[in-house]
């Protein structure tokens, strides 16, 4: 697994999207997937026939595809910012 708090966000086309350092799938549907990183933060994907193709918990390695609209970072988790 990469270093804690690590990641990467590859969008090739707006259609096949690759991210490294997920540490959770939070939610997700047809329009919004929302990730929690290594590290507390989290990830919201939007777009239209969002489909998770992959996810290893144990890597990290997380790969869906659809029409992506935008990504976009929140806040860090409720436990992460307890368990600083």
């Amino acid at each position: 697994m990469q270093e804690n708090g690590k990641h990467s966000v590859e969008l090739l086309q707006r259609k096949n999207l690759s991210v490294s350092g997920v540490e959770s799938v939070v939610s997700f549907s047809e329009v919004k997937i929302i990730l929690s990183l290594l590290g507390g933060e989290r990830m919201s994907v939007v777009g239209s026939g969002l489909k998770i193709t992959g996810f290893s918990k144990q890597s990290g390695a997380f790969t869906a595809e659809g029409e992506f609209l935008g990504i976009s970072y929140g806040a860090k988790s409720l436990a992460a910012k307890i368990f600083k």
